[in-house]
């Protein structure tokens, strides 16, 4: 598939890296995980996160981000992890540049939303048997888990 094809595909539209944000909130011996609805691997598994938006600090992109897709308002903590996506085609079609921070929730009720597809707390021995994210297994793996 041509390159503008797959940009379109995957709403990619910069020749350059997406800053995007993820939050990491682990409760109860659970982690709270979003099942992609669209985009790049769709019907993986991955913590709730998404784009920066201009004007927006990363803390805010990743409050935003959750509270959209999960229902759920969170406190944002410290960095947990940084890497990057990028589309194994060459050239790919999208790069993020991602940074991942621990949360905490403070409010809410747990529903999917925007474009995930499922929301849900997940016990830590399980996640690893799921369909995740490749970037998840770097994020776990820092973690400790």
């Amino acid at each position: 598939m041509p390159l503008a094809q797959r940009q379109a595909r995957d709403g990619v539209h910069e020749s350059h890296p997406t800053p995007g944000v993820g939050a990491v909130v682990v409760e109860n011996g659970m982690l709270l995980l979003i099942r992609r609805g669209r985009g790049a691997y769709v019907d993986h598994w991955a913590v709730p996160g998404g784009r920066q938006r201009r004007g927006e600090t990363m803390r805010e992109a990743a409050a935003r981000e959750t509270r959209e897709e999960t229902g759920l308002i969170v406190e944002v903590g410290d960095l947990v992890w940084a890497g990057d996506i990028l589309d194994p085609t060459q050239p790919p079609a999208y790069h993020y540049t991602v940074v991942d921070f621990a949360a905490t929730t403070v409010g809410g009720q747990l529903r999917a939303g925007d474009d995930a597809a499922e929301a849900r707390w997940v016990p830590l021995d399980e996640v690893r048997a799921m369909p995740l994210t490749p970037t998840m297994l770097e994020l776990l793996d820092r973690l400790g888990l």
